[in-house]
């Protein structure tokens, strides 16, 4: 072999490991496959100088697509939902299960134990046609993505029953506990929404998911007669008040996919000074996940209200909030908050 045909040997090689490497780094980034598939569509677009990237994610009768995304060089990817497979290139990959290169295009099909999706290049006529080396950098990506992409399909259906599990759960709690502690429909999306805004990682914000929905789990252990007083507690009372967290962990300890929201759950009444309950945590001491529930969880105890406590306007919540920055609430949380509450449609919190 002479030595230039073993450099650009060695430089191929080197491309296809690089081109791995980035995909794995890509696909253990996230655990959201909506988000997964547009940049994995930008990458495959820059590694192979393309014009059009398709990614299609296929239901398993194959002539749906669960999700189509469509990306070009500097411009925002498009995605299609729950659409018929149309495309003439797609329709004849999942016919023959099979790689197209023809000139400008160059179609991959992404198998696992069956066809789960294609990738669709394209280059412009005037650009330099597809050749074998291409074709061999896209089945190798393709290789590592399905993977990946496989994954999170079966890790957004095991997320499903557990979502499924927990709100079987909080049914069976809201059936013990009365209305006026149950939480609105918008508390988990507000709990989330804050994560999010926080930039905290999906894991931690699954966990705020799971927490946001189970944090009032032991209250099925606190006497109706404190749960309904209108009137203040005695120290006896709140005493049982302030040990329902560590019910509640007694409760959901032995479930492992509820494990990362425990500490959210059993610090969510701690307070930013360290007067809170069960452990008078302060400051960075209380959970992150804690600390932002601690401020959704009061926001809608004041404005829906309690047995204790009468309801609160909107307005008067929000100053309330941003009144306690630095105190009960991590003023960073509530920063977070303030930026989000200005683009929800409040009139969804409101009382009916």
């Amino acid at each position: 072999m002479s030595t230039k045909n073993s450099l650009t040997l060695t430089k191929r090689y080197k491309a296809i490991i690089s081109a791995i490497h980035t995909v794995y780094r890509l696909i253990n980034s996230t655990y959201d496959l909506k988000s997964l598939i547009p940049r994995l569509a930008r990458l495959v677009c820059q590694l192979l100088e393309s014009h059009n990237c398709s990614i299609t994610i296929l239901d398993a009768s194959h002539t749906k697509m669960m999700l189509r995304c469509v990306t070009r060089p500097n411009a925002k990817c498009v995605i299609y939902k729950d659409s018929r497979v149309c495309n003439r290139i797609e329709r004849h990959v999942i016919r023959k299960s099979t790689v197209i290169r023809t000139g400008n295009i160059l179609a991959v099909p992404l198998i696992a134990d069956d066809l789960v999706g294609i990738i669709i290049l394209m280059r412009r006529k005037n650009e330099k046609a597809f050749d074998a080396y291409d074709q061999e950098i896209l089945m190798t990506v393709a290789e590592q993505a399905v993977i990946g992409i496989r994954n999170l399909q079966l890790y957004e259906e095991q997320q499903k029953v557990i979502l499924g599990s927990i709100k079987s759960l909080v049914t069976l709690f809201d059936t013990r506990v009365p209305n006026a502690f149950t939480h609105s429909p918008y508390f988990s999306r507000l709990v989330c929404s804050i994560a999010q805004e926080m930039h905290l990682d999906e894991k931690k914000v699954q966990s705020l998911k799971f927490a946001s929905l189970l944090h009032d789990a032991a209250k099925v252990d606190v006497p109706l007669e404190i749960l309904t007083k209108s009137t203040k507690l005695t120290a006896k009372e709140f005493s049982i008040i302030k040990g329902y967290p560590f019910k509640g962990i007694r409760i959901l300890r032995h479930l492992e996919a509820f494990r990362p929201a425990i500490p959210i759950i059993l610090y969510h009444h701690e307070k930013f000074d360290g007067t809170g309950y069960p452990s008078r945590l302060k400051k960075g001491q209380i959970p992150i996940g804690a600390r932002i529930m601690a401020v959704a969880d009061a926001f809608e105890a004041m404005v829906y209200g309690r047995p204790y406590k009468e309801r609160m306007g909107i307005p008067e919540a929000i100053k309330e909030i941003k009144n306690k920055g630095g105190t009960q609430f991590d003023p960073n949380v509530v920063e977070a908050f303030l930026r989000i509450i200005k683009k929800m449609n409040l009139k969804k919190y409101l009382p009916h």
